[in-house]
């Protein structure tokens, strides 16, 4: 009898919908996505002491600094993706908020969402 009660109580608490089980090789990749006035971008050149100009997806190009907050913890180099947060008070100019992993980056490329900056 105390079988039957565990076997009844395991049926009504599992899960109806499990997740998905990955694919061997496969992984979830979480991406973030610019929000509100950031932007797109890819770093075009390095010019010392963290400031660089950065190709903007807006057409744009910036000249943008690491902010002194993720100086020590983000590596950008030439050829890397971006996100741009512009200034308030001069649009030419940015902070570089986010620098993407290659496989982000893949990932973007395979949504379309890198296609405008690579055209020019």
């Amino acid at each position: 009898m105390a079988d039957d009660f565990e076997e009844d109580f395991k049926d009504d608490f599992e899960p109806e919908d499990e997740k998905p089980k990955l694919q061997e090789g496969e992984e979830v990749i979480r991406v973030r996505m610019p929000k509100g006035k950031e932007v797109l971008g890819i770093v075009e050149q390095l010019l010392g002491l963290r400031k660089m100009y950065v190709r903007c997806l807006d057409g744009k190009t910036r000249l943008c600094r690491v902010p002194g907050r993720l100086r020590r913890s983000m590596w950008v180099r030439q050829g890397d993706v971006v996100i741009i947060e512009p200034w308030e008070y001069e649009e030419d100019r940015g902070d570089i908020i986010f620098d993407y992993r290659k496989s982000q980056v893949d990932w973007l490329r395979r949504k379309g969402m890198l296609k405008d900056l690579e055209e020019f």
